[in-house]
């Protein structure tokens, strides 16, 4: 009988502790998952590409579930659009960095957020450098990135 209840109670642990993984791995993405509210609006049917100068960089809470994001403004020869590049605490670690004035090509999903155009990158060019943060479908690189070990400026 105490056999059947210690197995029943370590089973019932490890059922919680499984799913709680899924609690604390979309706490880590801080709201910037593929699944959550603000990744479900990239649209792979809106992408499209263009080249602008750097007005401003911003770090901003998009979401109360999120943490602050890195974003630009940028002008184009059409409009002046915000420019979503992803969560600070993996844009902070990047090789490639942002600042005003900088010429830029962005390729990324554009949205309409908070009733105003924007764009969610994909991948954006400064000269020859290019930064790569989400895939097609609007998958983040950084979803893995902690787990996998991925190399960044500071741990080199």
């Amino acid at each position: 009988m105490k056999c059947l209840t210690l197995k029943t109670l370590l089973i019932s642990i490890l059922i919680v502790f499984t799913a709680n993984t899924d609690v604390f791995a979309q706490q880590r993405n801080s709201g910037w998952g593929r699944n959550s509210n603000y990744g479900r609006l990239f649209n792979p049917k809106t992408v499209e590409t263009f080249t602008g100068t750097v007005l401003s960089v911003e770090r901003t809470l998009l979401e109360k579930n999120m943490s602050y994001g890195v974003h630009l403004k940028v002008k184009t020869k059409s409009e002046t659009i915000s420019v979503h590049l992803g969560p600070a605490w993996f844009i902070d670690n990047q090789e490639i960095q942002f600042a005003k004035n900088d010429k830029v090509t962005v390729t990324g999903s554009r949205i309409t957020y908070k009733n105003a155009p924007a764009i969610i990158v994909m991948h954006a060019l400064k000269g020859n450098l290019e930064l790569k943060l989400r895939d097609k479908n609007g998958y983040p690189v950084w979803s893995g990135w902690r787990r996998k070990g991925m190399v960044n400026k500071r741990n080199i």
